[in-house]
């Protein structure tokens, strides 16, 4: 039995039980019972069956009854029977009893799916695609797996989908995408960690994930050199070659500390989840220390925060650290507000240099109104146990975070391939390393130009994906003897959250050239956290995320400590 057709069976099944709540409850209850039915096959057909777990379906389901309220029974049931959606207070409110019904019907439906779905597991597990055992003849391996190298391999796969003759490998470090435009909501305790984390096996469907680290890249002989000895049981050695016909560069970038020692021992990173984990935790234990410190001085220290960049990751980072530490003063009585610090430290006359000026204006008026504190036209230039030294003073406090710089992946150093700004590695127009057949580069361990403007392009989440997009059709391109395509892509804008309910927006009007619409504000907030969850990769991940969000309105932030802190 084919695997989709099995899980659209069961899902059909478990709407029909789910329905049932339906008929009960509402109006026009026959055209309910089918959306019922409907949305339980389309439901169960997108997600992977995962053995007994019951409460994250019934978790999933509840909050999917949710829109289903809104679509089916505001908007689409009225339509299909001649009335006019209705939107005033009362109407809505007439509507609840459909809300609850929906709501009751999502739960029901994720448990009907769950034990339905461990039902047939009795029978047998869901058949796996099985091809004849065709030759390799191009061996296609990725080193990286953030959003430039995932990309391209989904990219590969959906143009190989027939073509078994060509192999797809992707090594990386850690076995999950990481949704780096969500790290500061982590970080603030807004989301839960493993919600903006993609596992990168359930992703990739026909790629060869490798968990490990690169160890030695042989330009000659066409072979990496892979170090995955923490996984082994014993800790031993576990070097593995693995060959490549292509190979791509997609390692990302790291922080740049520009040679400055203390600051790179004492600050923290804010690239990676665990960065994000233990600055939530530090944060906390901060708190802790000030709740029992009687000298004034030493607990303002502890409450001082300092966050050195003013670009995105900075802003974000800064405005989630004062929403987060503001909301949980609640559970520490004995501190005052006037107590708290937040100051971000930025080398430039204003913050957000990828926005406009009016927009980055507006941005940190609000922040300042909320208790930021700005240190513009300075750079830090040390850093020790207790105090931060500026370059017009300095700052007592035990919390520095470091977003000012970023240097491409150390790996590529040791590589014998043309550097450039960064130490990025220099790719032509058509994302090929010249001078060497097979290598590409992408992303942000790329000096990528855009073939029309010259201009490079800025490390970002969306260049990153168009230009797996390009690199995906110039490899096949080149394996069936056609021209590669040049790079090119106009950016679609931008957009940054800068505090409790407040962001701001650069969007690119297709139908009129470059012009851009600026918003800020709580639409502008709303704008980032609906495209973001459209993009975050997973049905479940967007509805874990989703729930999250739902929770942080009604419940404070959490102060749970989730990490040993030495």
């Amino acid at each position: 039995m084919n695997r989709i057709f099995r899980r659209c069976l069961i899902g059909i099944l478990g709407g029909a039980i789910a329905s049932i709540v339906l008929l009960a409850t509402l109006h026009y209850s026959t055209v309910n019972f089918f959306l019922g039915v409907l949305v339980g096959g389309v439901y169960s057909a997108g997600i992977r069956p995962i053995r007994w777990a019951y409460v994250d379906n019934l978790m999933a389901g509840a909050s999917l009854g949710i829109p289903l309220w809104g679509l089916i029974s505001v908007i689409a049931v009225p339509t299909m029977v001649g009335q006019k959606p209705e939107w005033s207070a009362e109407e809505m409110r007439q509507h609840f009893p459909a809300l609850v019904a929906w709501v009751a019907y999502g739960a029901t439906l994720g448990i009907a799916i769950q034990a339905l779905q461990d039902l047939a597991a009795f029978f047998g597990p869901e058949p796996e695609s099985t091809v004849s055992p065709v030759s390799v003849k191009n061996r296609i391996l990725i080193l990286g797996g953030g959003f430039a190298g995932m990309h391209a391999a989904e990219c590969l796969e959906k143009k190989l989908r027939t073509d078994f003759s060509t192999s797809i490998t992707l090594v990386n470090a850690t076995n999950a995408l990481l949704f780096t435009p969500m790290l500061a909501e982590v970080a603030g305790s807004s989301l839960e960690p493993s919600h903006i984390s993609t596992p990168l096996r359930s992703a990739l469907h026909r790629t060869e994930f490798i968990r490990g680290m690169v160890r030695e890249v042989d330009l000659e002989k066409h072979s990496v050199t892979l170090d995955s000895s923490d996984s082994t049981a014993d800790g031993a050695a576990g070097l593995r070659s693995v060959p490549y016909d292509h190979l791509i560069f997609a390692l990302g970038s790291v922080s740049n500390y520009f040679g400055m020692a203390n600051i790179e021992k004492r600050a923290f990173n804010f690239k990676t989840l665990l960065d994000a984990i233990r600055i939530r935790n530090h944060v906390i234990e901060m708190f802790e220390r000030a709740d029992r410190e009687p000298d004034p001085r030493l607990r303002s220290s502890l409450l001082t925060f300092v966050i050195a960049g003013g670009g995105f990751a900075g802003v974000e980072l800064a405005g989630a650290l004062n929403d987060f530490a503001h909301g949980i003063l609640v559970d520490y009585p004995t501190l005052h507000p006037q107590e708290l610090n937040v100051v971000l430290v930025h080398s430039r006359d204003r913050i957000l240099p990828e926005l406009s000026e009016s927009l980055a204006r507006y941005a940190q008026e609000k922040m300042e109104m909320r208790g930021v504190t700005f240190r513009l036209n300075t750079r830090i230039t040390d850093a020790g146990d207790n105090v931060v030294s500026l370059g017009d003073g300095e700052i007592r406090t035990k919390t520095l975070v470091w977003t000012a710089g970023t240097a491409a992946n150390p790996l590529l150093q040791s590589v014998a391939i043309e550097k450039g700004k960064r130490g990025a590695v220099v790719v032509n127009d058509n994302l090929a390393v010249p001078g060497h057949a097979g290598l590409w580069a992408i992303g942000d361990c790329a000096a990528v130009k855009d073939a029309m403007t010259g201009q490079l392009c800025p490390p970002t989440a969306q260049f990153a994906l168009r230009e797996a997009e390009v690199l995906a059709s110039n490899i096949i391109a080149g394996i069936h003897g056609q021209p590669a395509r040049a790079f090119h892509f106009d950016s679609l804008g931008a957009l940054c959250v800068v505090g409790h309910q407040t962001a701001c927006a650069e969007l690119r009007v297709p139908f009129a050239g470059k012009t851009l619409w600026r918003f800020s504000g709580l639409f502008a907030w709303i704008l980032w956290r609906t495209i973001y969850l459209l993009k975050l990769p997973g049905l479940e991940r967007k509805i874990r995320v989703l729930i999250d969000w739902n929770i942080e309105l009604f419940f404070p932030r959490d102060i749970v400590q989730t990490v040993d802190l030495k």
